[in-house]
């Protein structure tokens, strides 16, 4: 007898699709991250630092090497969507969970609109006669329309723009070591500097600011449920973006310094475009502008895949609203909903500038690694007994707390601005979590995470 179609009130509900493997996975981080952001702040960062951008990378990549190997044990642990959200719930219970979801939520909601704000930017600079605001819109159009879709359509686009990066950067190296042939080359004076900015303080105030460039191993994470085998290839995805992306960003800082040494520039804001001329003249330049627009589109079509997650997995736990946070389309599988409030959101890159949207991006994401840090130490060793040996000691213990010392060292050279933002934010998410739990007279909702065994 052939099997009877289920009625459509007893439909299984829709679920996010596990199309993704590890070089997908990978190649999401890159994107996200940006292979050519480093052009974005090099400027900045080399005269904070007088010279030693490259060093300051290393610091920064030594730094987040430690919160990424902590979100590697948590994602093996719980391959769940959700990220530092669902980590510090399954560790720490609903209350902290929420409060660690809201500030990661301050760092994820701003990504796109700063990419958004980016392209209007450049491509209002090489097209005059087009208006920034309309190249705006039409990048939050067609973000939007691709994220619907599904993470096909993200995944496919993220290949073509790293693939189209890497090609810049193959270019961009070529054209420099071309430009140093045959020239007196001081090659420690990247990491050396021009001593202009002397000692160690200088260096982290430099890293602290070049901490945003890594947040691509945190969105990996949040493809958990859409990834085949999530506790195998997600954390390996999770280190090997780190510890790509940071080498490939210490190797542009270093070559950029050797092509145009010191640390003084026309215009910091444009300190790239100096190097691209410097390297490879007009053609170089007008190469990274393309390539530069390009990798900001697939920033905010990454960033805006991940935070609708995020923000589908809190409605899904009724956190926010389940009835339209918590639903899936039937038809593409993906938040629709989540999707098309961030890019409501992000329409506030028509009117914010870009110095505010950077202050406001830090401190959510320094909230969600030290809280991922000390997550793993209370899953690990205080909930789970069963690694209390010199073994889990040194991987749960160690290992954690040196990424939350090193996060909360990056915490102090943060702007008094960004503290203040932060922490009306907190307190924002603060309030909202009284409310939802009655003033803390009743335990919020436990998280039934399904696939969290």
């Amino acid at each position: 007898m052939a099997k009877q179609p289920r009625p459509a009130a007893e439909a299984a509900p829709a679920q996010l699709r596990r199309v993704l493997g590890l070089p997908a996975l990978v190649f999401f981080g890159l994107v996200y991250m940006v292979p050519l952001t480093i052009f974005t702040t090099y400027g900045i960062v080399t005269e904070i630092t007088g010279g030693r951008t490259a060093g300051a990378y290393l610091v920064t990549l030594l730094a987040m090497l430690f919160t990424a190997t902590s979100y590697s044990f948590m994602v093996k642990r719980f391959p769940v969507a959700g990220s530092a959200y669902s980590y510090t719930n399954l560790a720490f219970g609903p209350n902290v969970g929420f409060l660690a979801g809201w500030s990661l939520l301050l760092d994820y909601l701003f990504i796109p609109m700063i990419n958004y704000l980016l392209i209007g930017l450049f491509l209002n600079i090489a097209f005059p006669a087009i208006p920034a605001w309309t190249i705006v819109l039409a990048s939050i159009a067609l973000v939007t329309v691709l994220n619907v879709v599904g993470i096909h359509s993200v995944a496919k686009a993220s290949n073509l723009i790293v693939g189209a990066q890497i090609v810049f950067i193959g270019v961009f190296v070529a054209l420099s070591y071309q430009s140093l042939a045959g020239q007196p080359v001081d090659l420690l004076s990247p990491l050396l500097g021009d001593g202009s900015q002397p000692g160690f303080g200088h260096l982290m105030a430099g890293a602290a600011v070049l901490c945003l460039s890594f947040l691509g191993f945190d969105a990996v994470s949040t493809l958990a449920e859409e990834t085949r085998d999530a506790r195998r290839d997600v954390p390996r995805a999770i280190i090997l973006t780190t510890l790509g992306a940071g080498l490939l960003f210490t190797l542009l800082a270093y070559i950029s310094q050797l092509v145009l040494p010191g640390s003084t520039f026309a215009n910091a804001d444009a300190a790239a475009n100096e190097v691209m001329f410097k390297a490879g003249g007009q053609f170089l330049a007008n190469f990274f502008t393309a390539a530069f627009v390009a990798g900001s589109l697939g920033s905010a079509l990454a960033s805006q895949a991940a935070v609708s997650r995020i923000l589908y997995t809190m409605g899904r736990d009724k956190v926010l609203p389940q009835r339209t946070f918590g639903q899936l389309s039937p038809r593409f599988g993906t938040p629709v909903f989540a999707i098309v409030l961030v890019s409501a959101f992000s329409l506030l890159a028509l009117v914010i500038d870009l110095a505010t949207l950077a202050s406001l991006i830090s401190f959510g994401a320094l909230v969600a690694f030290s809280a991922v840090n000390l997550a793993v130490v209370r899953t690990h060793l205080i909930n789970e007994r069963t690694h209390r040996n010199l073994k889990g000691l040194a991987c749960y213990g160690v290992v954690p707390l040196v990424g939350l010392g090193l996060t909360l060292w990056l915490w102090t050279s943060l702007s008094a601005l960004t503290l203040v933002i932060g922490l009306c934010w907190f307190a924002l998410g603060l309030a909202y979590l009284a409310v939802l739990t009655s003033g803390f007279r009743r335990p919020m909702r436990l998280v039934d995470f399904s696939e969290a065994a």
